[in-house]
């Protein structure tokens, strides 16, 4: 009787820790991905940005709530003359600590004539799926990692990043480097009051 009910037991446990997400290798499952969305806003700016089309911009830009990781660029490929446009909208982005992205990405829709189009490209890295407590911790009678191993260390690194395509492609190292700015972390160091150099504290009680 004894047997058969450690048998019992034996399977069930089997069955629970089968169930849940698999995390068997050292690379957790629970992966980084990175979106991209595109917005788009038109704006009639051949030869410049009139007062009414640069507070309908300006508004859009508050709408948006427009901040830090944000791009902005203009696409002006069906108008002629946009430097002067395009010297409008980077003084608006100015104003969010934004700079003017150089060329647009592609966008869907055809732009009027005349007109040129301001995109906002906002870039999020997130990690699906987390917190995920699909698997039982214990028992687990196949080698896998909790089903939750890796959610904290690669949603932090998600959270932090300045630049969430840098996870995709990376970014080349310059081929100059800085000695002055290599150093500037050593002398900060070097150069900064020993803790025990201004002697010791004496503290006492106080009834």
């Amino acid at each position: 009787m004894y047997k058969a009910r450690h048998t019992l037991l034996l399977g069930l446990a089997l069955a629970v820790s089968a169930c849940g997400t698999e995390n068997r290798g050292l690379s957790s499952v629970h992966q980084p991905v990175v979106q991209r969305t595109d917005y788009v806003y038109d704006v009639a700016g051949q030869g410049g940005l009139e007062r009414t089309e640069l507070q309908r911009l300006a508004g859009w830009f508050e709408a948006m709530k427009l901040s830090y990781g944000d791009r902005v660029s203009v696409d002006s490929t069906s108008a002629g003359d946009t430097q002067a446009t395009r010297e409008a909208v980077a003084s608006l982005a100015a104003r969010y600590g934004l700079l003017l992205e150089e060329t647009a990405p592609l966008t869907a829709g055809e732009i009027a004539p005349g007109n040129v189009r301001v995109v906002v490209s906002r870039i999020k890295a997130s990690v699906p799926g987390c917190p995920d407590w699909s698997r039982a911790s214990q028992p687990d009678m196949t080698g896998h990692a909790s089903s939750n191993y890796g959610c904290a260390t690669n949603s932090n690194l998600a959270a932090m990043i300045a630049n969430p395509e840098d996870l995709v492609s990376g970014r080349s190292g310059s081929p100059v480097s800085s000695t002055l700015a290599s150093s500037k972390a050593v002398k900060t160091y070097r150069d900064a009051p020993s803790t025990g150099a201004s002697g010791l504290i004496k503290e006492g009680t106080k009834n």
